[in-house]
This record gives structure tokens, C-alpha cells and sequence, in this order.
């Protein structure tokens, strides 16, 4: 069906496909995945046409049509049940001939045709996967252009689920879904008749929709059965084989060495050392994998932890016009260490209640009490096109340490993962993913007691959302999630609320059971039990799983306390000895000797306190290590 053979390409020089070789059969269900810039989306675009393979080929199946979502949304007069119905040039050519054709025959012809391609249900089709990506019947007869560009990208995938290409490629389509949205997507993809091939960092869809894994490495491709979990346990197995075998054959080559150096020199061992010499120059080394680092994510503790609630909402309206509120009946609490996601369809007003909770908008009616004593880091996914594009990172972290040295600035922007190159490099030429880590932080950069997080994860790949899930768990302040990612969800909140009919309430259940609800509620739960795709059965439930994770967290809190302290200490006496370094390089200095030996004097005490800050945290790092595997 889809074979890539021997493919190469390369990017001012780099290779970012290199022999790269792989057939997808009929009717598979394939998740590209990959490091962010490992070359996914150029894959697709060689796929398609829109650009040339410096050296292999593609090969597709003649007869079989390439369908991809449009980098364009809609913006026009249509409607959207009509915008979709148009992209199908095939059933608009027929119809219109229909309306002028007089030849009997020929109008047979077109009548047949349009049975065939199945044409007087296109209507109903289109309508049902508008729905299903939140479009409600009132939306589907508006035009597209009173639409956001999120909200037009949802048409565009609308139309090319709708079209049923034999080859469908998908380049991160959940990024402008919801979670309700990505759910409908994840059992649209499942049933889908024909090929699909998904590029996608959603590790819960990649479980669901797909039964293959196509691994895009170092620029060659390897195919893998099953889902995400599936190729990650067979990635790490060949890893380790291929381990072990490097370390067998260094133990070979080095006694062939060892043979050699012994017996080269005598004159009846030359033959079998000459032998040996062959041998080895044949011994190709293994290539052992080795994971790409993946700098981890730190968020700071707030300065002093406040007691809860930390927020506490008490009969509150919110809105953008007078007399309009979107969201009424606000009664809801934020303790000091909640996980709270917050569910419900795009447009129930989500994000509204995120600004309020952030001190964006101020309620219409009743009250946000200790909003004033709460520090807040708000991350907003319209902020990375808020990010200036001529300024880089070390800029935007500079302008929040003035007082800093550039050491420190550096420093700062190492923990995040911004060498020296990339914190000098523009916003504008950052990727998605490096854009993202610079958003989260500047948003944490000040400690805040309250984390709110509108869908983080839209560019971060597979490992780096793994990290971000390490660092909600390890934060002591309260978060709020807003997010289509469920692994993110079930792997860091406590908590459910529901935004929905007017108001915010607490959900009781998990998201199985939200899942189960939205299925019910779109009436999708017999083709959910006729395609055999019942809700995961888990051994735990998450509520429980959830309620231990809170419990694990507030038992070693003291320790993580503690580890944060030295590491501030650690901190402090590193910049003050940079201080005094920088005096001593200072010829000036040696001009009094009483100050130089002071300086001296200084930096050895300072050093011994780093000696002893560096013990203590090694010590409580290693009790907290303990404690949470013993939680486990």
C-alpha cells in the first residue's frame, strides 16, 4: 500500500532522513512518533509531494488517493455543513451536471455514480462528524468565517474525515480538540475503513486508535505492533539486547586485542594473529540505542506555602459583558495542594474560569476571597503567539533578573533545557516545543502557590510530557489542568470539575466515566459495543488511585521541603562565590593585601558551606528517594 524505500533528505546539509525504509500494509492503523524536529511532519510532506526526496522513493499504490488536512482552515460565506460537503469535487461536479444534463444515458450515469459514491447521505455524514468534533446543529448553519482558527482547523479535519481518502494523514490532530473532541476522534479513528497514519504525541491515543507504532529515529523508521505502550516496552527490551551484545563484543574484541599484542611478534602464533587482525577489522560495532536526554522540568516552590483554601468562590458570576454572564453558581474551593482538571466542551467556558481563578476577570456577582495573598502562574496557549518574536530566551529571562549576573540568567535557562546557543536564538525560530518550555518558565519563574495550565502539552512530545507529569507531581502548590491529553490528567489530578449548562460543579467519577457519558449523551455507545471498543477496565480505580496520590504527596512534603531548602543554599552560596571569584580576577584587588587574603579567606568558607549544603541535600534527596519508593 504506502512503502518508503531507502529515503533521504536533508536540510541545509543535515540529514533528517537517512536510508529510511519501512511498508505500511493495507487498512493499518499507524502512530508516527518522535522526537520534536526528528522529521514527522517531513516525512508527510514527502508523502504527498511537497517536497523531493533527495535520493529514495515513495511508493503509494496507484488508484489509492493521499487525504491530509488542509494548512488553510475556511474563512468564507459557507456554512460549515456546506464548506465540507464542497470539498468533494467529485459528488459537487456530479450534482451540477445533474441539474443541466439532458442525455438519458448520461444522466443514468450520474445517478449510478452518485449511488455509488454514496452522495444522498453525504449531508447526514458531514453533520455527524461536525457534531462529533463540537459543532452543534446551530454551529454547523453558521458561516465559517464568524469562526475562531482553532475552531476552522476542527472544519478542516471535519472535511477530510468526511472525504474517506484510502491514506489518511493526520499531523497532531488533536491540538485544537478538547478532550471531548479527542475522545469522539480516538473512536472515529478506531472504526476508520481505510489507512491512517497519525502523527501524535497523546499517548492515549496512540493506545486506542492505532495497532502499530512507526518509530522515526536518528532518520531511519521501524515499524512496531500494537499501541504506544506496546512499542515502548519493545523498544526498551531490543535496547537492552542490543546493550548486552555491545558489551560482549567489546569483552571479544578486547581478548582478540589482547591476542594479538601477545602473539604478534612470534613467529609460529603470526598466522592466527594475522587471522585475528581479519577479524577484527570484520567486527562492525553495534549501534546500542541510546535515549536523547530529556532535561527534566523543575517547577519552584511557592516561598511560603498559605493554608487552605487558597481560593474560596462564594455564590460568583463571570463574563465579558454586563448582564451576561457565562458562568453563575460559583461555590468551589482551591486548597493549597489540589489537582483539579477542569472538563467540559470547548466553549462551556473553561478558559473563562481559568481567568477568574488567575485574577484575569473579575467576578460580575459575589466573591473570590484570598485572591490578594495568592501568586498565580497562568499559562495560556494563545500566549506562545504572544511571545515576542525578536526577543530570545535569555532576553525574556533577563528582563525578569535585572539584578542577576549572566551567569545566573544562564544558569536559569539551562534548567530548562536552553543551551548556550538556544537561549541566545529568537522566539520566531524556536519550535513549538522550545516555545512551550520557554512559556512554562516565565510562568513559573515567580513560585507561584497556584499552577493554571491551558493545555500545555499541544507541542511537547511524548518524553517531554512524561517530564511535565514528573514536575506537577513533585510541585507542593495547588494546579489546575485544562487539557484534551488524558495520560496527563489521570496521571496528576485528584480532582473533576465539570463546566457545563452555565456553571462549574465537581464530578464525582472518573473519566472512564465522563468517557461512558459523553458516549451516551451523543448517542454513540452502540457503535461503541458493536465495534467492540468498551471502556478500559482498570484495576484500580482512579478515584483511589488519584486520593493515593494526594496521600503520597502530603507524606513526604516535609522532605521535598527540605531538599528545596538546600537547593536554594546551594543556590545562595554559589552566586556569593562567583561574587568573590569575580573580585579576585580583579588586579586591583592584590593592591591591598589585607583585602586579597580576606577575599581568600572568604571564598574558602564559602566553600566548605557548599561542601556541607551539598552533603545535606544529597542526604535528604536520598531520604525522599526512599520514602516515595517505599509510598510505591
Amino acid at each position: 500500500m504506502l512503502h518508503v524505500n531507502d529515503l533521504t533528505y536533508r536540510i541545509e546539509g543535515r540529514p533528517i532522513l537517512s536510508g529510511a525504509t519501512c511498508a505500511i500494509p493495507s487498512g493499518h492503523k499507524v502512530g508516527l512518533v518522535g522526537r520534536n524536529g526528528a522529521g514527522k511532519t517531513t516525512l508527510f510532506k514527502l508523502i504527498i509531494g511537497d517536497l523531493a526526496p533527495d535520493d529514495g522513493s515513495i511508493t503509494i499504490q496507484r488508484g489509492l488517493k493521499v487525504g491530509h488536512v488542509a494548512q488553510e482552515a475556511p474563512g468564507g460565506t459557507e456554512t460549515l455543513v456546506e464548506w465540507v460537503l464542497s470539498q468533494d469535487l467529485e459528488r459537487a461536479s456530479l450534482l451540477a451536471e445533474a441539474e443541466t444534463a439532458s442525455d438519458p444515458h448520461r444522466i443514468a450515469a450520474i445517478h449510478e455514480r452518485l449511488g455509488d459514491i454514496d452522495a444522498h447521505s453525504a449531508p447526514s455524514r458531514a453533520a455527524q462528524i461536525l457534531a462529533g468534533l463540537g459543532f452543534d446543529e446551530e454551529a454547523q448553519a453558521r458561516a465559517c468565517r464568524e469562526f475562531s482558527g482553532g475552531w476552522r482547523m476542527r472544519v478542516a479535519l471535519a472535511a477530510i474525515l468526511f472525504l474517506e481518502p484510502d491514506i489518511l494523514l493526520l499531523d497532531e490532530p488533536t491540538n485544537y480538540l478538547d478532550l471531548e473532541g479527542t475522545l469522539w476522534l480516538e473512536t472515529y479513528l478506531r472504526a476508520y475503513p481505510h489507512t491512517v497514519v497519525i502523527i501524535s504525541h497523546d499517548r492515549d491515543l496512540l493506545n486506542r486508535a492505532v495497532n502499530h507504532i512507526l518509530h522515526l529515529d536518528r532518520g531511519k523508521l521501524t515499524l512496531y505492533a500494537g499501541g504506544y505502550d506496546d512499542f515502548e516496552e519493545a523498544r526498551r527490551e531490543k535496547q537492552r539486547l542490543e546493550t548486552k551484545l555491545a558489551r560482549r563484543q567489546d569483552e571479544e574484541r578486547a581478548r582478540i586485542e589482547a591476542f594479538i599484542i601477545r602473539f604478534k611478534a612470534k613467529a609460529s602464533k603470526a598466522t592466527q594473529a594475522q587471522s585475528r587482525i581479519k577479524a577484527l577489522a570484520r567486527m562492525k560495532p553495534i549501534a546500542a540505542q541510546v535515549d536523547e536526554s530529556v532535561v527534566p522540568i523543575r517547577l519552584p516552590a511557592p516561598q511560603k506555602l498559605l493554608a487552605s483554601p487558597l481560593l474560596k468562590i462564594e455564590d460568583a458570576a463571570v463574563g465579558y459583558e454586563a448582564d451576561a454572564p457565562i458562568l453563575t453558581r460559583l461555590n468551589l474551593n482551591v486548597d493549597q495542594d489540589d489537582r483539579i482538571a477542569l472538563l467540559g466542551q470547548n466553549g462551556n467556558g473553561k478558559s473563562t474560569f481559568a481567568k477568574l481563578l488567575a485574577g484575569r476577570l473579575e467576578p460580575m456577582g459575589g466573591r473570590v476571597l484570598g485572591a490578594q495573598r495568592v501568586n498565580v502562574g497562568y499559562f495560556a496557549q494563545h500566549q506562545l503567539d504572544d511571545l515576542n518574536p525578536s526577543w530570545s530566551p535569555y532576553d525574556q529571562i533577563a528582563a525578569l533578573m535585572p539584578d542577576a549576573t549572566e551567569a545566573q540568567k544562564r544558569t536559569r535557562l539551562g534548567s530548562w533545557g536552553f543551551s548556550h546557543d538556544k537561549a541566545d536564538t529568537k522566539a520566531a525560530k524556536l519550535s513549538g516545543g522550545e516555545k512551550a518550555r520557554l512559556l512554562l518558565a516565565l510562568t513559573a519563574f515567580h513560585a507561584p502557590h497556584l499552577l493554571i495550565l491551558d493545555e500545555p502539552t499541544n507541542h511537547l512530545d511524548v518524553d517531554s510530557r512524561e517530564a511535565l507529569i514528573q514536575a506537577l507531581n513533585d510541585f507542593p502548590g495547588a494546579v489546575i489542568l485544562i487539557s484534551h491529553d488524558r495520560h496527563l490528567i489521570e496521571a496528576c489530578v485528584d480532582r473533576l470539575w465539570l463546566v457545563k449548562g452555565g456553571t462549574v460543579r465537581s464530578f464525582d467519577g472518573d473519566l472512564d466515566g465522563y468517557r461512558a457519558e459523553l458516549l451516551a449523551d451523543r448517542g454513540q455507545r452502540a457503535r461503541v459495543q458493536r465495534d467492540g471498543a468498551a471502556p478500559d477496565t482498570p484495576k484500580v480505580a482512579r478515584v483511589d488511585q488519584r486520593r493515593e496520590a494526594a496521600a503520597r504527596r502530603a507524606e513526604t512534603a516535609p522532605l521535598r521541603r527540605v531538599v528545596q531548602s538546600a537547593e536554594k543554599e546551594i543556590e545562595r552560596l554559589t552566586a556569593k562565590r562567583e561574587e568573590i571569584d569575580a573580585a579576585l580576577a580583579d588586579p586591583r584587588a592584590y593592591e591591598d593585601a589585607g583585602k586579597a587574603q580576606k577575599l581568600s579567606i572568604a571564598r574558602a568558607d564559602v566553600t566548605r558551606q557548599m561542601a556541607a549544603a551539598e552533603e545535606a541535600w544529597l542526604a535528604a534527596s536520598a531520604a525522599l528517594e526512599a520514602a516515595e519508593a517505599g509510598a510505591s
